[in-house]
């Protein structure tokens, strides 16, 4: 077979990136699972799949086993900051179409996408709604190809829902983003450590006895607040949700509008999902240092544009970390130019949490290349995300009870009693 059309940094760096992504699949007993499953039943075989996904070793663990499925994947990155081209060179040597480049500008980026488009996939794999995005404002030509789609972000999620809601959709798409699994074991404890890692890691901030104000108390934020109290923060939370607010003073958190915790905060890292949640008259009271990190998936919450406006001064200062000198002479840092943080200026999730999230979405896929579905928003099958949670309890040494008969009725029957 020849090999898919690719664009890549550099293909000599392949062995470097095979060897990054045997060491992630250590940690990713799941997948490993599935490869061997996948590998003696075939189901993806004569099926295009293309992705929009961060080019790391663990999507590379994930391509494997999609390559195993017979499946012909090619991939564009969902982040150029967040690419690893020595994955990428790894993934182009096993056979996958690859269209990514650490630090590509958006007119590459837009290219990249299109590319992975013209190989008129019949499924996709999709993060923050960039692919299904341009498929229907750029490319509708190629959607009568496309069977259905996963997407794998909070964000993504949120814009596919209204665009189903105005009748704008026209494929059939999965919400991986909301099984329960995925929630809990990547967005809380995924996005939390990690967030977190690259706050320490770019700046060598000491978090204990620090004020972290977390704007957005979702899965993300929680997670976040949750491991820099951990840490010894005082946390601070911002929220629009009255529901969310109120979690957020249950466990145990000050909340505020961020007008009133923009003074306060060491460090602020955005997760909402929305736009300019930092903006010029937050930096215009913000303290000397303070760290401005962004968790949510578009490069948008950090108002970015304002922060340089009012800047008499940029400069890069440490990787990912850009000092911003205001007239007054405070310096506020942003990190990866307000990009999404942990994996831009750190590794992403931990491979044992792309482990279940990218098992469910494998299994998403086996399930839509053998169902049709109508136009709309849908849920993962309930079985699969309990597969992939026992799976991985199993993998771990991990047991759990099982119901006896007796119970089974008791929970099956509005008739039963005491």
């Amino acid at each position: 077979m020849p090999a898919l059309a690719s664009d890549v940094a550099d293909p000599a760096l392949a062995e470097a990136g095979a060897r990054r992504t045997a060491f992630a699949e250590r940690a990713m007993p799941v997948l490993a699972r599935l490869r061997e499953r996948f590998a003696a039943q075939r189901p993806l075989a004569g099926l295009r799949v293309a992705a929009c996904m961060h080019v790391t070793p663990e999507t590379a663990a994930l391509a494997r086993v999609l390559l195993a499925a017979g499946a012909e994947l090619h991939l564009a990155a969902s982040n150029p900051l967040s690419t690893q081209d020595d994955v990428a060179a790894a993934l182009v040597a096993l056979g996958v179409g690859v269209h990514a480049r650490h630090g590509a500008d958006r007119e590459v980026y837009a290219r990249h996408l299109d590319a992975v488009l013209e190989a008129r996939p019949h499924l996709l794999l999709d993060d923050g709604c960039d692919l299904l995005n341009v498929l229907h404002r750029s490319r509708p030509d190629l959607l009568e190809g496309v069977r259905a789609a996963c997407e794998e972000t909070t964000t993504g999620v949120l814009r596919l829902r209204q665009m189903h809601a105005e009748g704008a959709l026209r494929v059939p798409v999965v919400a991986v983003n909301d099984t329960a699994v995925q929630l809990l074991v990547a967005n809380r404890h995924g996005t939390g450590q990690s967030t977190l890692d690259a706050v320490v890691r770019s700046t060598g901030t000491l978090l204990a006895g620090a004020t972290v104000v977390v704007a957005g108390y979702g899965w993300c934020g929680s997670g976040i607040a949750e491991r820099a109290r951990g840490l010894g923060a005082s946390v601070v939370v911002t929220e629009v949700d009255p529901g969310r607010a109120l979690e957020a003073v249950l466990d145990g958190h000050r909340v505020m509008p961020m007008a009133q915790a923009a003074p306060l905060g060491d460090v602020f890292v955005t997760t909402t999902g929305s736009r300019d949640v930092l903006r010029p008259e937050h930096f215009a009271v913000m303290r000397d240092g303070a760290v401005l990190a962004n968790a949510g998936h578009f490069d948008v919450e950090i108002d970015v544009r304002g922060l340089a406006a009012a800047a008499v001064e940029v400069q890069r200062v440490r990787a990912h970390v850009d000092e911003h000198v205001l007239p007054d002479g405070r310096r506020l840092l942003l990190l990866a130019e307000g990009r999404l943080v942990n994996l831009s200026a750190a590794d992403g999730h931990p491979a044992a949490v792309m482990d279940v999230s990218f098992a469910v979405q494998a299994l998403t896929l086996e399930h839509l290349a053998s169902t049709d579905l109508p136009v709309g928003v849908h849920e993962v099958p309930g079985r699969i995300d309990a597969e992939v949670a026992r799976t991985r309890l199993e993998a771990t040494g991990v047991g759990i009870d099982v119901l006896t008969p007796a119970q089974e009725r008791y929970l099956s029957s509005w008739r039963a009693g005491r």
